[in-house]
């Protein structure tokens, strides 16, 4: 056993030795990902902790799951874990498809023209700080100057308080996300659809077929692969929202509908100062996140053979 771990070692110092170049180049993702991602890591042993900000992780003294047990136990938790899930699940529904649908749509315009100014529209919202698209809708949806309720009031109805209202939260959060990035996220399917063989199309037509059954018969099923793989991907994020968005739209009078696990860790830990219940609560919400994108990937790879490993 000794001696296989020193052919091992000889070989790894001998590929080093002869590739320093790669992984020289490589060396700064490496430090990059042990300082801002491994390291941190260290830090989640206060979920499992008494912890105090002068004692430190060393000095604080241990206390199992109680963490665990005191969140479960808070009502204002179990609501924003279900906002969250109620949130990302409509993004899930009404988001996803979108970027899908853009860009079967961009592929069957004909001008290439007209196809690069419709791109450049949508994907134009993506560049915008959130900061600004938060006061975007901010502006359009107020109830005195902002062209929504204006042209509400123009057909003799009563302006609407979007912001304040738990019931119009959501879906105000998930139409502007929408609008946001549902144009950036469509070029991964564009790339996609880029690679599918011309011949098939080409022997499409000369079958007969319309550009409708093209895109059904052809292009859907050559992108399935990417599809899947973004749906993966999106379901391990199920648990995770938009942190500066929320904090830029809700109120307390929202909080019913648009509070998050997210804000839910920023009020407590960073406001509340009770950072061994937010680090338990980040904690819970990374391993429901694993679970869920282990479990998509495992059924992904028995039902359709794609998948992320």
């Amino acid at each position: 056993m000794k001696h296989n771990l020193r052919e091992s070692m000889h070989d790894i110092w001998d590929d080093l030795r002869r590739d320093w170049q790669l992984y020289l180049l490589l060396a700064p993702t490496i430090i990059w990902f042990a300082l801002f991602l491994y390291k941190p890591m260290y830090g989640l042993l206060i979920a499992f902790q008494d912890f105090s900000i002068f004692r430190g992780i060393e000095g604080s003294p241990w206390v199992g799951f109680a963490n665990f047990a005191e969140l479960f136990q808070n009502d204002m938790f179990v609501r924003a874990f279900g906002n969250t899930i109620i949130i990302s699940g409509l993004g899930l529904i009404f988001a996803f498809p979108v970027p899908i649908i853009l860009a079967l749509m961009f592929n069957e315009v004909q001008s290439a023209t007209a196809r690069r100014w419709a791109q450049t529209v949508v994907y134009l919202p993506h560049f915008i700080s959130v900061v600004i698209v938060a006061g975007i809708v901010i502006n359009f949806l107020s109830p005195s100057t902002g062209v929504v309720n204006l042209l509400v009031k123009s057909l003799g109805l009563e302006p609407v308080y979007f912001l304040t209202q738990p019931e119009w939260f959501r879906p105000v959060f998930i139409g502007s996300s929408i609008w946001k990035e549902a144009g950036f996220e469509s070029i991964v399917y564009l790339a996609a659809i880029a690679g599918v063989s011309p011949t098939l199309y080409e022997s499409a037509r000369v079958d007969g077929a319309s550009r409708w059954q093209m895109m059904w018969r052809i292009t859907l099923p050559s992108i399935l692969p990417t599809i899947i793989i973004m749906l993966i991907i999106r379901i391990g994020n199920l648990v995770e929202v938009g942190f500066e968005y929320i904090i830029l739209l809700y109120r307390p009078s929202t909080y019913e509908t648009a509070d998050v696990v997210s804000t839910f860790i920023f009020r407590t830990g960073l406001q509340g100062t009770q950072y061994d219940l937010a680090t338990a609560a980040g904690l819970f919400n990374a391993a429901i996140a694993f679970a869920l994108v282990y479990s998509a990937n495992r059924i992904s790879r028995k039902v359709s053979s794609t998948s992320l490993w």
